[in-house]
Parts: structure tokens; sequence; C-alpha cells
């Protein structure tokens, strides 16, 4: 996929499709799907049930509801903090959801035109049409066989009278000319909005398939300013730009059993704990602050993309100081720090070397943790080592833990099919058959020309038909994340990639020590230890303990 780098200087184009594409695009593809919103939510998110709505005949579609909702929780005024998406690109779901609704805007604009001209000029004949069509819809609830039975008579019925008010009108005059095509009207502009949202259908499936090929990119000209005055397209631009800047921050969130947020659960535990002692011919070792050791770490963890064997570099990985706070598990929001400390959603260099420094122990607030992270399988897992150090006395603690985020579940991968009915052979009923269905059913046709004229009152339209709740605290990577353990090869990555880390932290420490005259040979010993463990890494729940 190409794409532009929209920061100042000259504009390259990027042609390689980077690390995090699929997942990008799987969760993108989703503002353009057309399924229901409840077979969606059970199972993704069964636990996160949105607002019912009050009338079906108002109730968005899938990619209606994830557009609306992913929109309002990333660039909603006043909108709560979200969690950082590790893997993915925020922005261009977001882009993505925006241009969906775009899309649609414009069929709606058309639709409400065909309803005010067709709908609401003859609503004595709509109104008998909708009710028609509702008790259609009550009878499918009540019972399948009792709908295919009923339903054809209630569409006939509705068609003798819209027959005999034509013929044979009750009124004389102007009012008996209206009677005449007050029920014959709404049909017509049923036809021509069956059309329109046919032809929408056809192109929100195409972009559809396009964004799962990775070959589609968002065109979002509502956040382009057309003059100095537009202050809706200049704040949707910043709202944008602030949510790339919160993609990049170093303050995360440790929600106790669940780990931490855009992180995963912490599933390994390592640990290199020994008594500082000055080496042999040396009274005392050279003093150093935790953030000596932290940064000669590093250094040398910013190499593993080097090897003396041919592809053996580790690829996709990056180096980051991130500062971690504590928030219970079953928390619904995160907060960040504010003051001089923090640049925006990130916090500067110098107040993360003094919490590194400072080591927490004891206190509320935040830690310093290192993390060296890794983006596999295009984006689909996310493997994360974070190294803690700590010293308490003379005992120095070099702690690495293994944290993993696994896919987003299987459906956000799904390309559009037809629409297919199996049943028996007619005449042959021990035989079966499988038909084309229409994209767009009579009822999708009702439900869209319904929709259409709410919207310039979004709020009203969302009481009305509902709206799809996003799990909390919210990060659009970490929101729908499965287990990677189901996947043999997912599970080996994740497990072989802590081996070269764990050995660039021993060696580092080693090479540390050494340089400030203390003795190694204990160290050394329970380094061997430590990669005798790594011989056999198996995950486990490493933040649950079996205690009292």
């Amino acid at each position: 996929m190409s794409k532009l780098d929209m920061t100042p200087g000259a504009q390259i184009p990027r042609t390689d499709a980077g690390p995090q594409t699929a997942v990008t695009q799987a969760l993108a593809s989703v503002a353009y799907r057309d399924g229901e919103v409840d077979a969606f939510v059970d199972t993704v998110q069964p636990s996160v049930t949105g607002k019912k709505g009050r009338f079906t005949l108002l109730r968005p579609n899938l990619g209606e509801a994830y557009s609306k909702a992913v929109i309002a929780r990333t660039l909603g005024a006043g909108r709560k903090p979200i969690v950082p998406s590790f893997g993915t690109e925020p922005r261009m779901v977001v882009e993505h959801c925006l241009a969906a609704e775009e899309v649609r805007a414009s069929r709606d604009r058309r639709l409400m035109l065909v309803t005010l001209l067709t709908g609401v000029l003859f609503l004595p004949g709509t109104l008998l049409w909708l009710i028609g069509f509702r008790l259609r819809i009550w009878l499918r609830a009540a019972e399948s066989r009792r709908e295919g039975l009923y339903g054809p008579i209630v569409v006939t019925v509705l068609l003798a009278v819209a027959a005999l008010f034509a013929w044979k009108p009750p009124f004389g005059g102007i009012l008996g000319a209206y009677t005449r095509v007050v029920m014959l009207v709404p049909v017509l502009g049923w036809f021509v909005a069956k059309r329109i949202c046919l032809s929408t259908t056809k192109e929100l499936r195409a972009r559809w398939t396009e964004v799962i090929d990775g070959n589609a990119v968002a065109v979002v000209p509502q956040a382009v300013p057309r003059h100095d005055q537009d202050e809706r397209a200049a704040q949707l631009k910043i709202r944008l730009t602030e949510l790339s800047m919160e993609q990049d921050t170093n303050v995360l969130h440790y929600a106790g059993v669940n780990g931490i947020l855009g992180l995963g659960k912490r599933w390994g535990s390592w640990e290199l704990v020994e008594d500082l002692r000055p080496a042999e011919g040396h009274e005392d070792f050279r003093t150093f602050h935790t953030w000596d050791l932290v940064k000669k770490i590093t250094d040398r963890l910013n190499t593993l993309g080097r090897s003396d064997v041919g592809n053996g570099g580790v690829p996709n990985s990056s180096v980051e100081q991130w500062v971690i706070m504590e928030v219970g598990a079953g928390a619904d929001e995160i907060g960040r720090p504010g003051g001089p400390d923090m640049d925006g959603p990130r916090m500067r260099d110098h107040a993360v070397v003094n919490i590194a420094n400072r080591q927490g122990f004891g206190v509320d607030g935040p830690r310093h943790y290192l993390g060296t992270q890794f983006v596999l399988n295009k984006g689909r897992l996310i493997v994360s080592v974070l190294v803690t150090v700590t010293v308490l006395g003379n005992t120095l603690r070099v702690s690495v833990n293994g944290h993993t985020l696994g896919p987003v579940a299987g459906v956000f991968h799904d390309k559009p099919k037809p629409k297919e009915l199996t049943r028996a052979k007619t005449g042959k009923f021990w035989e079966e058959e499988t038909i084309q269905l229409p994209l767009i059913t009579n009822d999708e046709v009702v439900r869209q020309a319904l929709r259409a004229p709410f919207l310039r009152a979004p709020g009203l339209l969302a009481h009305l038909g509902g709206t799809m709740k996003l799990p909390e605290p919210f990060g659009l990577r970490t929101a729908w994340a499965t287990a990677p353990w189901n996947s043999r090869f997912m599970a080996d990555d994740s497990m072989r990639i802590v081996t070269p880390v764990v050995s660039g932290v021993l060696a580092a420490t080693i090479d540390f020590l050494t340089d400030h005259d203390i003795n190694t040979d204990r160290f050394t010993n329970r380094g061997l230890i430590m990669r005798a463990e790594m011989q056999g890494v198996r995950p486990f729940k490493s933040d649950v303990y079996d205690a009292w």
C-alpha cells in the first residue's frame, strides 16, 4: 500500500506496506459492512452491549453503528483518554470511518429528497405501507411459518387497497385525484430508493473488499479547510492530529490480571537478583544510578536487529522507555499526569529519568519500565518484553517480563460474501439447491429511507434506533484482541523472541557491573540459571497468584 508521510518536509511516497497493515485494514473494513450489529457484538464483545432502539425500522446496521461509535469515541469533544494501539494506525481506521459516513451521508441526502417527495407529501398512503411492513416484521419475529403464510396476504391487501383507491376514489375533485395516487406514489418512491440503496451498498462492499486487500486509501475531504473560516474542518484536522499524538504516548496503565492495557497480559517472568560486592582488589565499587544500568541495557537491546548470521536479525523491533501507572482490573477509564513534566500525552525525557532513579518502591505513582516491542505477523501479534531495574539496600534486581497481545477476532478479517439461501428443491425434497438472494431487501430499503430524514439529527436517531457501545477503557487494538496461544506459530514466536532479549539484558548487566568494579561471579552464575530456564519457556498466568 502506498501512502504519503504528511509530516513537514519533502513528501516522499512510501511503497512498503509496513509491519502493521493487516489489523489496521481489518478494523477499518467494519466501517463499510452491512450486517447486523447484534451478531457482531455477540461474537467480539458479548459482555458489552449498546443501547437498544425504540423502533426496529430505525435500527442501524453494523457499518453505521461501528463508524458512529468509533468517531464519537476518538474525535468527540471532551472524550476520555484512549489506550494506545500498538501494531495499528488508529488514524487510518478513523479516516475510513469518516469516509464511510460520507458515502452514507451522500446516500441519505438523496433518500431524504425521495422520502419528502414521495413519502411525506403522501403521508396517509406511506403510513399504511409502514404499518404493513411493521406487521410483517412482527410476524417474522413471532414465527417464521406465520410470516411465510400471512406476509404475502398483508402485501396483497395493501395492493388491493391501492388499486381500489386508484380505480374508484371515495372523494371527488382535487382530493379525489390525491386519493388515487396516495398509495401508488410511495411505491414509486420505494423503487427509486431501492436503486439508490443498491448502488450505495455495492460501493460500500467494493470498498470493504479493497480495504481487506490493502488497496484502499480513505479520502477525507471534510478534514481539509476550504477557507480561513472553515472551523469545522480545522477542528476535525486538529482532533485527528491529537489522535496520532496520543498513539505515541509513553504513559501506559497496568490493569491487574488484565495486564498492561495495549500490551496484553503478562505470561512470563525472569529475575536476576544478587548482592552488590566490590570486585577482587577493590575496597568499594563505583556508585551508580539505576538509570545508568537502564541506559546500558537500552543500548544493547537496540542492537537486536543485527546478527552475525544471515537473516538472524530480529525484525520490526523498537525499544521504548515507558512509564506505567496502576489502575484497577475493572476500571472503565484511564488518565495521564499533567503539568510541566508532560508534553501533550507524552512524558518528557527528564521526568522519565527521575522516575527510573526514584524506583517508586512502596509509594503510589508511576514506575519506569524499559520495553522492547516486536510487531509481528503484519501487526496481528504484539510481543513486548519489559525490563525493570531496582536496587534496595545493596541488592540489585533486574526483572524481565513477557507480555503478548494477540490477534483481533477472526470476524474482522471477513470479506463480503453474496447472500445465499440453501433450500430443498421443489419436487425433489431430498436434494438441496442454493439460490442467490438480493443484496437489498424490501425491509432494508424502508429502513434506510426512514433513517435518511434524521441526517441532521444524529442524537435523535441514536435515541430512536439504538447505538453500539465500545469496550472501556477503549483502544482500537486492545478492545477486541484475543489470546495468541491457540496459534502454534504465534505461540512459538512469543516464546522465542524473549530469549535474545534476556541474553542482551544479561550481557549488558555483566558489562555494566564490571565497568563499576563490582564482583560479577555470582551474577554470572545467576545468569547461567536464567539461561537454563530459557531452554523450556512456557507461558503461564503470571499475574494470577494462589495466595490469600
